[in-house]
């Protein structure tokens, strides 16, 4: 099973004092917007996004058909795919991609300790 680049999502309270502090340990913007308060960091092979308002809890991504660079595999698993062998596997799914259609979809799961998983396939 192929999860593609994997990140961590923070919900932080002031996206610009957070970036300032990621910036000092080597993090530089990769995407996002700032102004609509995400914004997705990198240092070498490590991602973090940073989301103010957006959501709860920290969570962990992975996005099927990028790599870390946020460039297109030419061979990834769908995300629906990964969704039928997640739930054979027993997993239960919080939210689920519809399985009729094709291309961007998300799912969330959640481990054993209540850690949220998303998995959001953006082509």
């Amino acid at each position: 099973m192929k999860l593609g680049a994997f990140s961590v999502s923070l919900n932080v309270k002031d996206i610009h004092i957070s970036k300032s502090f990621y910036e000092k340990l080597g993090f530089q913007a990769l995407g996002g917007d700032i102004k609509q308060n995400w914004l997705i960091m990198k240092n070498e092979n490590c991602i973090i996004g940073l989301f103010q308002g957006m959501f709860a809890k920290n969570i962990l991504t992975f996005n099927p058909g990028w790599n870390e660079n946020a460039e297109n595999l030419e061979s990834f698993t769908d995300i629906r795919e990964i969704q039928k062998q997640l739930k054979a596997e027993g997993i239960k799914m919080i939210s689920e991609a519809e399985e009729i259609t094709n291309g961007p979809a998300h799912f969330f799961i959640e481990d054993p300790d209540g850690n949220q998983i998303l998995v959001d396939q953006h082509r």
